[in-house]
């Protein structure tokens, strides 16, 4: 959809949203690939290293039969199905599937427990779901609770009691479908939020979100698709960075995907892949770049073309590791599940400025506003909206009206986020509304303080709460994970608390140090800053 270039004026005046009436996902992702040649799609490497090769065609049979599946199994148009899956070739054969029967598909977390997987499922209303041994296990438990579940498809060429098995399912059925005709707003997936705060939000979105990541995608990738382009992220599939950062807009172009379900990140194993298999571009979360900077990994048989990083901003001293490391720029980019990818960077069309989250995606009007939707100067403090109405944007929040209302206010929706615009157009993120932290006074984000640990050479990963104080309103706590070779001490603290009133401010440095050897995290890795509060 975008025009290379190397001006990204010209590149935002140029932009026209190209999304016809009629569209569906599996066909653009998969069918007008399958032209019989064999296309690679899918290069999946499972936990013993043995890798499978999918190409387009095979994809479009496996999601036709099971199409075909679902359909007699008495799933009609609308009805929900959901992949209990981790990264496999399964898991988006289930979506396919659901995209060409008009279906809508909902992605769940493979580490979700009973009550999380009891919510979401019994919120959606699913009628089947596609999941491995390790799922049915958690199913079976709860599924007396969830009368709309009909069907439970395992991925083993024999079914436990109470359920099918998803192979033998699918190779009985007839790989002659015909594709339900969907418009570019019909309900394509639901994609819940990761509730940091109350339960999660079932955001649904219709197949044009898949043409509204595109402009971003490809910006950020250097104007992908090139040659010998091969993507891989370690993100799970089960969220809206993994499906529609990764999986479905590289294989919208044609791209092939590397798959690999691991048990956890490992830098030197993800090094190895992304050398085994000519891994060009990748989409690496900011934890997983701690974590290969921690370990101080090498491999000369990385070559990346580009890599695309966001949910939590990265900072000088990261930025300049990645460029060391790969030779590359590190891509941030910013959005959230009900409106992804509004703003991202590429250093080919505008400097990096450490900290920032970047620009405006062509095709998204980014603005800094009150919580009347009202635009505030630029350099004022505010919540990141996006104005309406654009193809990323959800449908609503599933079954939920008033939610969905709130999220909104005048011609924006509102992120939630606190952030601020220069007057070079760069977005600067401060942080979650409820995580500003007020101390003597001053308001101060966590992510700043957090950037600064993290230049000190004893921080590996941190985390910044306010906790109360009679005095100050809150006090700055940091919980901090060492590097190897550093050990807790108070001299320590001492060390890294002067550290920060010497390279920030006075006012912004931690009253108090905590050491700990892993910080609580989200799913999509993002630390959840209202747990550590709660330890105080």
């Amino acid at each position: 959809m975008l025009t290379e270039t190397a001006d990204y004026a010209t590149l935002i005046r140029d932009f026209r949203w190209e999304v016809p009436a009629r569209f569906n996902i599996a066909t653009a992702c998969c069918d007008r690939h399958a032209d019989g040649s064999g296309r690679l799609a899918l290069i999946y490497v499972d936990e013993d290293g043995r890798t499978m090769r999918t190409s387009f065609d095979q994809l479009r049979a496996m999601s036709r039969r099971f199409a075909n599946v679902l359909k007699a199994d008495g799933l009609v148009r609308g009805d929900r199905v959901a992949a209990f899956l981790s990264q496999s070739l399964e898991l988006p054969v289930a979506h396919l599937a659901a995209f060409r029967s008009g279906l809508v598909s909902v992605p769940l977390f493979t580490l979700f427990g009973e009550d999380a997987l009891e919510f979401r499922l019994a919120n959606s209303g699913a009628r089947a779901v596609v999941t491995d041994e390790g799922g049915w296990e958690k199913l079976s438990k709860i599924r007396d609770r969830l009368p709309e579940l009909a069907n439970v498809y395992v991925i083993s060429e024999t079914a436990p009691a109470g359920a099918k098995s998803f192979w033998s399912s699918v190779k009985a059925a007839s790989e002659d479908f015909a594709d339900v005709d969907t418009s570019a707003d019909d309900p394509a997936i639901i994609i819940y939020t990761s509730g940091t705060t109350g339960n999660p939000k079932g955001a649904l979105h219709a197949h044009r979100v898949l043409l509204g990541h595109l402009p971003n995608v490809e910006m950020v990738h250097d104007f992908m698709p090139k040659p010998d382009d091969v993507m891989w992220t370690p993100a799970d599939w089960a969220w809206i960075g993994g499906l529609f950062d990764a999986l479905f807009p590289a294989w919208y172009h044609g791209v092939p995907v590397v798959g690999h379900r691991a048990k956890k990140f490992e830098p030197q194993a993800a090094m190895q892949l992304m050398a085994d298999h000519a891994v060009r571009n990748v989409f690496l979360p900011p934890t997983a770049l701690k974590l290969m900077r921690q370990a101080n990994v090498r491999h000369p048989g990385v070559k990346l073309r580009s890599m695309l990083t966001g949910g939590e901003s990265l900072g000088a001293e990261l930025l300049d590791w990645v460029r060391a490391t790969f030779g590359i720029d590190a891509h941030e980019v910013y959005g959230q599940t009900e409106c992804n990818l509004v703003i991202g960077c590429n250093a080919k069309l505008f400097p990096i400025r450490p900290g920032s989250m970047g620009k405006p995606t062509p095709g998204f009007d980014v603005r800094i506003v009150n919580p009347r939707g009202e635009e505030l100067p630029q350099g004022e403090r505010g919540i990141i909206g996006v104005r309406q109405p654009n193809p990323c944007t959800m449908i609503e929040y599933w079954k939920n009206p008033e939610a969905t209302a709130k999220k909104y206010a005048g011609e924006f929706l509102l992120t939630g986020d606190l952030g601020v615009q220069d007057a070079d157009g760069y977005f600067w993120y401060v942080s979650r509304e409820d995580d500003v932290i007020t101390t003597a006074g001053y308001r101060v984000g966590p992510s700043e303080i957090e950037h600064t640990l993290l230049k000190h050479p004893a921080v590996a990963l941190s985390a910044v709460v306010g906790i109360p104080d009679p005095i100050r309103t809150e006090s700055i706590k940091a919980w901090i994970v060492l590097r190897p070779g550093f050990a807790p001490s108070d001299e320590l603290a001492r060390e890294i608390q002067d550290f920060v009133k010497v390279q920030l401010a006075a006012h912004e440095y931690p009253r108090f140090v905590q050491f700990t050897d892993t910080l609580p995290m989200t799913a999509t890795g993002k630390v959840l800053r209202r747990e550590l509060r709660t330890l105080g």
